[in-house]
């Protein structure tokens, strides 16, 4: 049976009426189009190459790879077919994959850049096996830019102010939204694990069970979407922003990885259980490369407000064994287990790149037989700051690293900053309160 076939047979088996196909751009917003079911797939389906150069605001980088905006062929993935369980009509989504009119793939499509990381551990007989952690807060419906966004009310009205990390009772405030995620969650084959209640007031973090790292990004995707959607049908706003409220917690996307070869055995361990030369290269290459990856982890200005926070956020790479103060944390686990979870990442970050890009920092330690610094002992927070402090130096580090234009690409890396650069400079053509109230009159 063809691709086209077997969706159509898909449709018509779940009377869908229409279909939402899109693309991730590079922010990791859905792109694309709805079309009547009947009619999907009787047609070439385009998309103008130009959205991978598009801004967080809707405004476009050109640079001399992307200037003349050619259109790029979409290409359904029958396999992410899913039902979009929001929605008032019988409706479907699917991911598209982008190619060129003669077949090659569109290099700065962040689905491809994820997939281009993963063939380079094919190659070589590994699997990552992915498990992310995504949090975000929920949040009052506001108007005013200038003010402070707030909590929403629980049942009884009262707004919860206050840090209750792990508190049942506060989760309990928010049944009916939790309920209809887990609802809307299944009926899209999103494997989500535990719920908990984060350091902040309305903020929780979702665990994802763990498994192929291209699977896991569609399905973070889909479930910011479906957040979003479950918070304002019961009346809230959700954000994935990394900072959203002075003075509170940001928010994190944290990332479990290990590696298996061709028989499933963990490469992070030896036969005997103790960790692995590849382990240590992988922490390695995490701790080598990272800075130089640091603008897919912290992709906005807002980003680095988060690292300053300092509620369970990293401020540098070094690694512990069941320490949360770290930037690169190893659970306490059995061999078969052996992970790293890397912590750097804000959960404003595009899914299939933060995954690109820490598993490739990883390829790289162990390929170039890198080694690990020591662990450490206590508190990380009291170790010097090593990461970028601001959004151009990482863009700076992003655009000059040859070895991630080796790995990722050299258009897409060129693109990326691109696109950075810009939103940058929007940035700082803002004048904040804070100008105006501290600064206008005593400068």
């Amino acid at each position: 049976m063809s691709e086209h076939d077997q969706i159509q047979t898909w449709l018509k088996e779940h009377s869908i009426e229409d279909v939402e196909a899109f693309v991730p751009d590079m922010a990791g917003a859905a792109r694309g189009k709805v079309l009547p079911a009947g009619k999907f797939g009787t047609g070439e389906l385009k998309l103008p190459e130009g959205i991978f150069a598009q801004t967080i605001s809707g405004d476009y980088a050109v640079n001399k790879d992307n200037v003349e905006d050619r259109d790029m062929l979409l290409r359904p993935d029958p396999a992410t077919l899913r039902p979009v369980p929001w929605s008032s009509d019988p409706t479907a989504s699917i991911f598209l994959d982008c190619t060129h009119r003669d077949g090659s793939p569109v290099e700065s499509a962040p689905r491809y850049v994820l997939r281009k990381v993963l063939d380079l551990f094919k190659k070589k007989g590994w699997t990552p096996v992915v498990a992310p952690e995504v949090e975000f807060y929920l949040i009052n419906p506001h108007s005013d830019a200038n003010e402070e966004v707030e909590p929403p009310e629980g049942r009884l009205g009262w707004t919860e102010t206050s840090k209750q990390p792990y508190s049942i009772d506060t989760m309990n405030d928010f049944d009916p939204f939790i309920n209809d995620v887990y609802k809307y969650c299944e009926a899209q084959d999103i494997s989500i694990d535990t719920l908990s209640q984060e350091m902040g007031p309305a903020q929780f973090e979702l665990n994802f069970l763990h498994g192929n790292a291209l699977d896991l990004a569609d399905q973070v995707f889909l479930f910011k979407r479906t957040v979003r959607e479950v918070a304002i049908a019961h009346e809230m706003h959700a954000t994935f922003l990394a900072r959203p409220i002075s003075e509170e917690a940001g928010s994190a996307l944290h990332i479990h990885q290990s590696v298996v070869d061709d028989d499933g055995n963990n490469i992070f361990s030896n036969d005997d259980g103790s960790a692995s030369d590849l382990f240590m290269s992988y922490i390695g290459g995490l701790q080598k490369y990272m800075p130089q990856a640091l603008l897919i982890f912290a992709p906005y200005a807002n980003s680095y407000r988060r690292f300053l926070s300092y509620w369970a956020s990293p401020v540098n790479l070094a690694w512990a064994i069941d320490n949360r103060t770290v930037g690169l944390r190893v659970p306490d686990s059995a061999p078969e287990a052996r992970r790293v979870e890397n912590r750097l990442a804000g959960s404003d970050v595009n899914p299939y790149l933060v995954l690109a890009a820490t598993l490739a920092c990883g390829y790289l330690g162990m390929t170039e037989g890198l080694k690990a610094d020591e662990p450490i002992q206590g508190s990380a927070y009291d170790l010097p700051f090593s990461l970028h402090r601001f959004l151009f130096e990482a863009i700076e580090a992003f655009e000059g690293s040859e070895a991630l234009r080796r790995i990722l690409g050299d258009k897409f890396v060129s693109i990326y900053a691109e696109v950075k650069k810009c939103e940058c400079q929007e940035f700082m053509e803002i004048v904040t309160p804070w100008e105006r109230e501290v600064l206008m009159f005593n400068v």
